[in-house]
Protein backbone atom coordinates (compact mmCIF):
# COMPACT_ATOMS: atom_id res chain seq x y z
CA UNK A 1 0.00 0.00 0.00
CA UNK A 2 3.00 2.20 0.43
CA UNK A 3 3.86 1.94 -3.27
CA UNK A 4 -0.42 3.41 -3.67
CA UNK A 5 0.30 6.04 -1.79
CA UNK A 6 3.72 7.21 -3.06
CA UNK A 7 1.84 6.78 -7.10
CA UNK A 8 -1.44 8.61 -7.34
CA UNK A 9 -2.57 6.45 -10.59
CA UNK A 10 -1.98 3.56 -8.36
CA UNK A 11 -4.27 5.24 -5.74
CA UNK A 12 -6.72 6.16 -7.81
CA UNK A 13 -6.79 2.40 -9.50
CA UNK A 14 -7.06 1.34 -5.98
CA UNK A 15 -10.20 3.26 -6.00
CA UNK A 16 -11.41 2.18 -9.05
CA UNK A 17 -10.17 -1.02 -8.06
CA UNK A 18 -12.77 -1.35 -5.32
CA UNK A 19 -15.77 -0.48 -6.40
CA UNK A 20 -15.79 3.39 -6.38
CA UNK A 21 -16.91 4.30 -9.57
CA UNK A 22 -16.89 7.78 -10.52
CA UNK A 23 -20.08 7.59 -12.64
CA UNK A 24 -22.39 7.52 -9.82
CA UNK A 25 -21.17 10.29 -7.69
CA UNK A 26 -21.58 13.85 -7.96
CA UNK A 27 -24.37 14.19 -10.66
CA UNK A 28 -21.87 13.07 -13.27
CA UNK A 29 -23.33 11.09 -16.15
CA UNK A 30 -21.99 8.41 -17.23
CA UNK A 31 -20.28 9.32 -20.77
CA UNK A 32 -18.30 12.05 -18.62
CA UNK A 33 -16.91 9.29 -16.17
CA UNK A 34 -16.59 7.03 -18.92
CA UNK A 35 -14.35 10.05 -20.58
CA UNK A 36 -12.44 10.44 -17.36
CA UNK A 37 -11.57 6.74 -16.92
CA UNK A 38 -10.66 6.61 -21.05
CA UNK A 39 -8.18 9.60 -19.69
CA UNK A 40 -6.58 8.09 -16.73
CA UNK A 41 -6.11 4.71 -19.23
CA UNK A 42 -4.30 6.82 -21.67
CA UNK A 43 -1.93 8.63 -19.62
CA UNK A 44 -1.23 5.39 -17.63
CA UNK A 45 -0.01 4.36 -20.91
CA UNK A 46 2.02 7.22 -21.57
CA UNK A 47 3.83 6.66 -18.22
CA UNK A 48 4.24 3.18 -18.81
CA UNK A 49 5.89 4.10 -22.08
CA UNK A 50 8.04 6.15 -20.23
CA UNK A 51 9.08 3.89 -17.51
CA UNK A 52 9.86 1.09 -20.44
CA UNK A 53 11.96 4.00 -21.92
CA UNK A 54 14.01 5.22 -18.56
CA UNK A 55 13.91 0.66 -17.87
CA UNK A 56 15.43 0.54 -21.15
CA UNK A 57 18.38 3.10 -20.71
CA UNK A 58 18.79 1.39 -17.37
CA UNK A 59 19.48 -1.85 -18.92
CA UNK A 60 21.39 -0.39 -21.80
CA UNK A 61 24.28 0.83 -19.45
CA UNK A 62 23.70 -1.80 -16.64
CA UNK A 63 26.91 -2.21 -14.28
CA UNK A 64 26.24 -3.59 -10.77
CA UNK A 65 25.68 0.11 -9.54
CA UNK A 66 22.88 0.39 -10.93
CA UNK A 67 21.13 -2.97 -9.91
CA UNK A 68 18.98 -1.00 -7.46
CA UNK A 69 17.82 1.35 -9.65
CA UNK A 70 16.85 -1.37 -12.34
CA UNK A 71 15.39 -3.03 -9.70
CA UNK A 72 13.07 -0.02 -8.60
CA UNK A 73 12.10 1.04 -12.08
CA UNK A 74 11.18 -2.39 -12.60
CA UNK A 75 8.62 -2.28 -9.39
CA UNK A 76 7.42 0.88 -11.07
CA UNK A 77 6.59 -0.72 -14.04
CA UNK A 78 4.51 -4.06 -12.76
CA UNK A 79 2.85 -1.46 -10.64
CA UNK A 80 2.37 1.08 -13.68
CA UNK A 81 1.03 -1.94 -15.48
CA UNK A 82 -1.34 -3.46 -12.63
CA UNK A 83 -2.56 0.40 -12.36
CA UNK A 84 -3.29 0.45 -15.99
CA UNK A 85 -4.91 -2.84 -15.99
CA UNK A 86 -7.78 -2.01 -13.24
CA UNK A 87 -8.44 1.49 -14.90
CA UNK A 88 -9.32 -0.42 -18.17
CA UNK A 89 -11.86 -2.68 -16.59
CA UNK A 90 -13.86 0.08 -16.11
CA UNK A 91 -13.86 1.18 -20.27
CA UNK A 92 -16.41 -0.65 -22.14
CA UNK A 93 -14.48 0.02 -25.81
CA UNK A 94 -15.22 -2.54 -28.30
CA UNK A 95 -13.01 -2.51 -31.55
CA UNK A 96 -14.11 -4.32 -34.46
CA UNK A 97 -11.60 -7.79 -35.14
CA UNK A 98 -10.95 -6.10 -38.70
CA UNK A 99 -8.95 -3.38 -36.94
CA UNK A 100 -7.45 -5.68 -35.04
CA UNK A 101 -6.36 -7.65 -37.52
CA UNK A 102 -5.10 -4.81 -39.57
CA UNK A 103 -2.70 -4.18 -36.59
CA UNK A 104 -1.71 -7.28 -36.59
CA UNK A 105 -1.02 -7.43 -39.93
CA UNK A 106 1.08 -4.07 -39.38
CA UNK A 107 -1.46 -1.69 -41.15
CA UNK A 108 -2.69 1.12 -40.69
CA UNK A 109 -6.41 1.04 -38.95
CA UNK A 110 -7.36 3.88 -40.66
CA UNK A 111 -7.50 1.69 -44.00
CA UNK A 112 -10.81 0.24 -42.19
CA UNK A 113 -12.08 3.77 -41.38
CA UNK A 114 -12.15 4.50 -45.20
CA UNK A 115 -12.95 1.48 -46.92
CA UNK A 116 -16.14 1.39 -44.10
CA UNK A 117 -16.85 4.74 -45.43
CA UNK A 118 -16.37 3.79 -49.21
CA UNK A 119 -18.66 1.47 -48.48
CA UNK A 120 -21.62 3.60 -47.05
CA UNK A 121 -20.88 6.10 -49.73
CA UNK A 122 -21.48 3.59 -52.76
CA UNK A 123 -24.56 1.98 -50.46
CA UNK A 124 -25.96 5.61 -50.17
CA UNK A 125 -25.49 6.11 -54.63
CA UNK A 126 -26.82 3.01 -55.28
CA UNK A 127 -30.08 3.88 -52.83
CA UNK A 128 -30.03 7.77 -54.26
CA UNK A 129 -30.20 5.95 -57.40
CA UNK A 130 -33.26 4.09 -56.98
CA UNK A 131 -34.73 6.47 -55.14
CA UNK A 132 -34.32 8.65 -58.31
CA UNK A 133 -36.01 6.13 -60.49
CA UNK A 134 -38.76 5.59 -58.48
CA UNK A 135 -39.64 9.01 -58.33
CA UNK A 136 -39.32 9.25 -62.52
CA UNK A 137 -41.77 6.18 -62.33
CA UNK A 138 -43.75 8.14 -60.32
CA UNK A 139 -43.70 11.24 -62.02
CA UNK A 140 -43.86 9.30 -65.48
CA UNK A 141 -47.32 7.67 -63.96
CA UNK A 142 -49.14 10.54 -62.86
CA UNK A 143 -48.24 11.83 -66.52
CA UNK A 144 -50.00 9.02 -68.18
CA UNK A 145 -53.05 8.94 -65.95
CA UNK A 146 -53.52 12.76 -66.44
CA UNK A 147 -53.62 12.07 -69.64
CA UNK A 148 -56.24 9.09 -69.49
CA UNK A 149 -57.89 10.40 -66.30
CA UNK A 150 -57.53 14.01 -65.46
CA UNK A 151 -60.17 14.74 -63.31
CA UNK A 152 -58.86 11.70 -61.04
CA UNK A 153 -55.43 12.66 -61.36
CA UNK A 154 -56.01 16.36 -59.44
CA UNK A 155 -58.85 14.87 -56.89
CA UNK A 156 -55.29 12.61 -56.28
CA UNK A 157 -53.48 15.90 -55.99
CA UNK A 158 -55.51 17.30 -54.03
CA UNK A 159 -55.80 14.32 -51.77
CA UNK A 160 -51.91 14.37 -51.88
CA UNK A 161 -51.55 17.73 -50.83
CA UNK A 162 -54.22 17.96 -47.96
CA UNK A 163 -52.70 14.79 -46.33
CA UNK A 164 -49.00 16.43 -46.84
CA UNK A 165 -50.26 19.32 -45.19
CA UNK A 166 -51.84 17.48 -42.28
CA UNK A 167 -49.02 15.10 -41.63
CA UNK A 168 -46.62 18.25 -41.32
CA UNK A 169 -48.38 20.02 -38.50
CA UNK A 170 -48.91 16.80 -36.84
CA UNK A 171 -45.07 15.98 -37.12
CA UNK A 172 -44.46 20.14 -36.06
CA UNK A 173 -46.84 19.29 -32.66
CA UNK A 174 -45.29 16.68 -31.81
CA UNK A 175 -41.35 17.26 -31.99
CA UNK A 176 -41.28 14.99 -35.34
CA UNK A 177 -39.85 16.08 -38.53
CA UNK A 178 -41.96 15.52 -41.46
CA UNK A 179 -39.81 11.98 -42.68
CA UNK A 180 -40.81 10.41 -38.59
CA UNK A 181 -37.58 11.20 -37.05
CA UNK A 182 -37.51 12.65 -33.67
CA UNK A 183 -36.17 16.46 -33.09
CA UNK A 184 -32.88 16.27 -31.05
CA UNK A 185 -32.97 19.43 -28.56
CA UNK A 186 -29.10 20.92 -28.40
CA UNK A 187 -27.97 20.64 -24.66
CA UNK A 188 -25.73 23.59 -23.73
Amino acid sequence: MENAAANPSAAAAAAAGNGVQASGAGGERPEDASKQNLAQVTSSIQKTLGLLHQLNLTVSSFNSASQLPLLQRLNALVAELDTMQKLAEGCNIQVPMEVVNLIDDGKNPDEFTRDVLNSCIAKNQITKGKTDAFKSLRKHLLEELEQAFPEDVEAYREIRATSAAEAKRLAQSQGTLPNGDVKVKAEH
